[in-house]
């Protein structure tokens, strides 16, 4: 049985993962700080392939990856709001905490690694169908700290060492760890919510997109194919692409339930980018198996059961306002390193 670490274990798209690498008969060692709370992997306590370690991805000991096949490397303080509340912060973990995680590995002979990049380093894309090869125009500290990341990082690729970048879509769906500051979750919130959807800087910029399970089967996918295939290469990956406003009234038609979308011009996002997903399909043989009309019906099933509740929590750049002192938080040494 293969053991992988996962870095941002807690996270939206890593309390999915920690499940889907466990049911595919990998062992995990699931690292985070759980600041969002440990509950998100409660269920599977018990679990002989599971070792959950609460501490601080900017300081791992290199006993944190004694053993590993692979480092699946989440870590991050997401989304582009959030990164521009302390940037300093967001280097420090988004671009140095991951180089350093990167350089470790291969210095303990992971033989993978994997680093969770994202599709805004295309920030104000000036073409459709960008792919892996079109130039990024990052926008936003996240964004650049993740091209940051990339450049630091595909370098150490090497016979013995495979380097792999999935630069991921907008993510939406249900997780453990939920988050409604993505745009599908959102707009299935506020529709669940008050019966309305707002639309942002009139709704024409694109987004590209993918649910988290997704996501997570692309990840698994390139800790399984040949090293010739992944070896220091970047896949974006996604859906598709959609305009925020298309996005809004196909929310409405899914839900049929008479939902307003109210337009507003002003927005500082100035974000759009149409990328391409074509390499993954045609390298990996990736073809994403949920779409927004399967994202919207589970997000409102679980709203209405009251499986998930939206709260300052679901929104990451809330939860981090409400938060005194981020970095004290991260700096809280006496729950670092421990095995919970």
């Amino acid at each position: 049985m293969k053991l992988v670490v996962v870095t941002g274990a807690g996270g939206y798209i890593g309390s999915q993962l920690v499940r889907q690498l466990l049911l595919g008969g990998y062992s995990v060692r699931a690292i985070d700080r759980f600041y969002f709370g440990v509950d998100v992997l409660n269920d599977l306590r018990g679990n002989p392939g599971l070792e959950v370690i609460r501490a601080d991805c900017r300081n791992l000991d290199p006993k944190h990856l004694t053993g590993a096949y692979a480092v699946l490397d989440l870590v991050a303080l997401s989304n582009d709001p959030s990164g521009d509340l302390d940037p300093l912060l967001t280097k420090s973990i988004n671009f140095e905490s991951r180089f350093r995680t990167a350089r470790l590995s291969k210095a303990n002979g992971v033989s993978r690694y994997v680093l969770m990049s994202s599709c805004s380093v295309y920030g104000a894309g000036q073409t459709f169908s960008l792919d892996e090869q079109s130039k990024p125009n990052p926008l936003t500290v996240y964004a650049k700290s993740s091209l940051d990341a990339e450049a630091a990082i595909l370098p150490l690729n090497s016979n013995d060492f495979s380097v792999v970048v999935l630069r991921n879509a907008t993510v939406f769906g249900l997780s453990k760890r939920m988050r409604f500051d993505l745009v599908v979750n959102l707009m299935v919130a506020t529709a669940f919510e008050r019966g309305e959807i707002i639309v942002m800087g009139g709704g024409n910029q694109y987004r590209p997109l993918i649910h988290v399970d997704d996501v997570c089967n692309a990840i698994q996918l390139v800790l399984e194919v040949s090293n010739e295939a992944i070896a220091g290469e970047i896949f974006n990956i996604g859906l598709g692409n959609f305009q925020v406003i298309q996005i809004a009234f196909l929310i409405r038609q899914i839900l049929g339930m008479g939902i307003k979308v109210i337009t507003v011009d002003d927005d500082p996002d100035k974000r759009s980018y149409n990328v391409s997903f074509a390499k993954a399909s045609m390298v990996l043989n990736y073809n994403p198996q949920r779409d927004i009309t399967f994202g919207t019906k589970q997000i409102f099933d679980a709203l209405t059961s009251r499986q998930v509740i939206r709260s300052d929590k679901t929104s990451t750049v809330n939860w981090y306002r409400k938060l005194k002192e981020v970095e004290e938080l991260f700096r809280e040494l006496s729950i670092d390193d421990k095995i919970i």
